[in-house]
């Protein structure tokens, strides 16, 4: 278990945490694809390349699962994290190809102590994952349940 770093008091709207770029393979792809999601353009290059989209494409759902890795390294695992109830959007932009880089950030929207659980708030995040290009290839955003500080005001 890492030390605490993050609190809810330290996720205040407008701060952005930038992602340590991680490339995407095509080994790691169909790996992902042949247990999850195995459509032909997940699986296999000429696939990819006859389909709309261009070559041997990760699954929407194998970036999601990068975005929550990159969640965790970034600052999730330093957190105070008491879990999330849900996912209020994602959206799939353009593919990921084998090869590409993604990054991007994600962006404190909203925090808020909740009533109904006194030392626990609520945080909005906004997750934007790009590739090397600087395009935009997933947005996702959901709330994110944080413990405050030892008495800290509620």
């Amino acid at each position: 278990m890492s030390e605490i770093r993050y609190w809810l008091e330290d996720f205040t709207p407008g701060r952005v945490f930038q992602h340590t770029p991680r490339e995407v393979t095509s080994s790691e792809i169909i790996e992902f694809a042949r247990e999850f999601d195995p459509q032909p353009f997940h699986l296999d290059e000429e696939a990819g390349k006859a389909s709309i989209l261009g070559g041997l494409a990760a699954s929407g759902w194998h970036t999601c699962s990068i975005a929550m890795r990159l969640f965790f390294d970034t600052f999730l695992q330093y957190t105070a994290g008491e879990g999330s109830p849900g996912v209020d959007f994602n959206e799939w932009r353009k593919p990921v190809l084998a090869g590409d880089t993604l990054g991007g950030s994600i962006t404190v929207l909203e925090s808020r102590p909740m009533r109904s659980r006194p030392g626990l708030g609520v945080v909005r995040l906004r997750h934007e994952l790009t590739n090397q290009r600087g395009e935009l290839v997933l947005a996702m955003e959901h709330p994110f349940m944080v413990r405050m500080r030892e008495g800290a005001a509620a």
